[in-house]
């Protein structure tokens, strides 16, 4: 699996990289025909100054591209939103194959 990260607006840190390579690896265990995986990082501007920490986790998978959107006030606990919807879509998907 190819992991592409992108990231809008900002530079990612060393850290929130490598929690990301991580966590979407664990995504493999679920699925293994998972081709690449795209993960972009956004800042989402509000009327007040706080920003929420936008990720969306694009899965290509033969046939399929699979998309999981998740917000919050840190890109961690977005990603952990993110890669738990997608988990379930990969395991969805995985049955749909099988049957």
């Amino acid at each position: 699996m190819k992991i592409q990260i992108q990231t809008v607006h900002f530079n990612a840190d060393q850290k929130l990289i490598e929690f990301i390579d991580k966590k979407v690896k664990k995504l493999e265990t679920f699925h293994d025909k998972i081709l690449n995986l795209d993960v972009i990082l956004s800042l989402e501007n509000l009327s007040t100054q706080v920003k929420e920490k936008v990720v969306v986790l694009k899965s290509h998978v033969p046939g399929n591209v699979l998309v999981s959107r998740e917000t919050s006030d840190i890109f961690e606990e977005s990603l952990d939103l993110a890669v738990a919807s997608m988990r379930k879509q990969l395991e969805k998907h995985k049955t749909k194959i099988k049957n």
